[in-house]
């Protein structure tokens, strides 16, 4: 390859680094005038978190602040540090989410790691962590799933991560990770990628508005792994799209990519088995090959062929974190899922198969966002700080809507959305 054709593939990917930060800061966070922007990154991503400020200041943000993360720093803390800590969350950590959360910040977290950084740490000390922070966090979280601020989490490609997603590429794993990233959020370097963006989020509005006109009373899920579940819908349940708009009007996507349609499960409504249809990454631990067993909707057991202490120390967090939170639909046929890759990352990874997710429930119902703690409780959604979505999809995966006079309606059918929902 001659000089000419290196330069010319390197302002190619230039050109989709920098189309990649603005769609983020435009359409992800939706960055407004005068908006403080909060960026969470690994050290290693700093190149792509200066591009991501560099975008927002030229929309004018009213500033742009670091929240910085190591891989190496965190395996360290989690091995070797003093026991007691794992209990502890410092004043200044409260105040940095807590206080910009309630001011209205904007939130962008780059989100990329080892998929087994932790490996071999303490579950208990994993576990402990989380509840500490969810009990210095409670602001933050009840702002985030409320539409208090907008917020968005995306990826960009490390070595450790590159490796594990293709072990047997050498050098070529980063580039074959960053091509694979660029698939999922739909840019080419053409300079389209938000009117693709448009285009997508309008074919994701008018499935979850039909979705919304069934109202459900439960679906059926079925499929060859063995899954055999009933989810009851709370009344008044609402499906919403990748996109979403904060109490005072400003749109955002929470995740990018994105390729669902979600909403809420009835706390005590579950009943039947489920199992796995892909690993889960989760804190810094492979779980594979697992399934739960629930009855009204609590999981009596869960297993698993890889990492089935850490799984069970998942749902092991609080008492919530035994109960299902969210159900979510994606087709099989998406520009993720037709990449044949498993990312080890859930931002990927739910985005390639329907999914459910233990803990907290997010306020999908008519008038959620208004309601306190006690009232969302009050109307059968789950309550817990812990929110781990785990991947159930498959080409063979079925499942049937039941309204409440009986009716049935096939909104899976082998693993795509039937007709009524095309």
């Amino acid at each position: 390859m001659n000089y000419a054709n290196r330069r010319s593939e390197k302002t190619m990917a230039d050109e989709k680094l920098r189309e990649y930060a603005r769609l983020l800061v435009q359409i992800g966070v939706n960055i407004q005038e005068g908006q403080r922007l909060v960026i969470s990154s690994p050290v290693e991503c700093a190149y792509f978190a200066r591009l991501c400020a560099e975008e927002a200041y030229a929309c004018h943000c009213r500033e742009v602040v670091m929240n910085w993360s190591d891989d190496d720093l965190t395996r360290m803390k989690y091995l070797y540090a003093e026991n007691n800590i794992f209990d502890e969350v410092p004043a200044w950590r409260r105040h940095f989410f807590n206080d910009y959360a309630e001011e209205g910040a904007a939130y962008l977290a780059i989100s990329a790691s080892n998929p087994e950084n932790l490996r071999g740490a303490d579950p208990d000390r994993l576990v402990r962590s989380q509840r500490a922070s969810g009990d210095a966090l409670k602001i933050f979280d009840r702002l985030q799933i409320s539409g208090g601020f907008p917020w968005c989490i995306a990826s960009i490609p490390i070595p450790s991560w590159a490796e594990k997603v293709f072990p047997d590429s050498g050098a070529n794993a980063i580039d074959r990770l960053w091509d694979a990233i660029f698939q999922s959020v739909r840019i080419t370097g053409d300079g389209n990628a938000v009117r693709r963006w448009h285009e997508h989020l309008n074919i994701l509005r008018r499935r979850a508005e039909r979705l919304n006109a069934y109202q459900f009373e439960f679906l059926r899920y079925q499929n060859s792994l063995g899954t055999d579940l009933n989810i009851k819908l709370p009344k008044n349940h609402i499906w919403e799209a990748g996109d979403d708009k904060t109490r005072n009007g400003q749109n955002f996507i929470a995740n990018m990519p994105t390729e669902e349609i979600f909403t809420a499960p009835l706390k005590t409504g579950a009943n039947g088995i489920v199992y796995s249809a892909m690993p889960l990454a989760h804190n810094g631990n492979i779980i594979d090959k697992f399934y739960f067993i629930l009855k009204d909707g609590e999981i009596q057991e869960a297993h698993a062929e890889q990492g089935e202490t850490e799984l069970r120390a998942a749902i092991s967090v609080d008492e919530g974190s035994r109960y299902f939170g969210e159900v979510a639909l994606v087709p099989y046929n998406s520009p993720i899922r037709n990449q044949n890759l498993l990312f080890y990352n859930t931002l990927f990874d739910e985005n390639a198969a329907c999914h459910i997710a233990f803990g907290e429930a997010y306020p999908c119902i008519k008038g959620g966002r208004d309601m306190s703690k006690d009232e969302l409780r009050e109307h059968g959604l789950n309550d817990s700080i812990t929110h781990v979505d785990f991947m159930i999809g498959t080409s063979d995966l079925n499942i049937t809507g039941v309204t409440s006079d009986g009716q049935e309606i096939p909104v899976f059918i082998n693993g795509d959305f039937s007709e009524y929902f095309a």
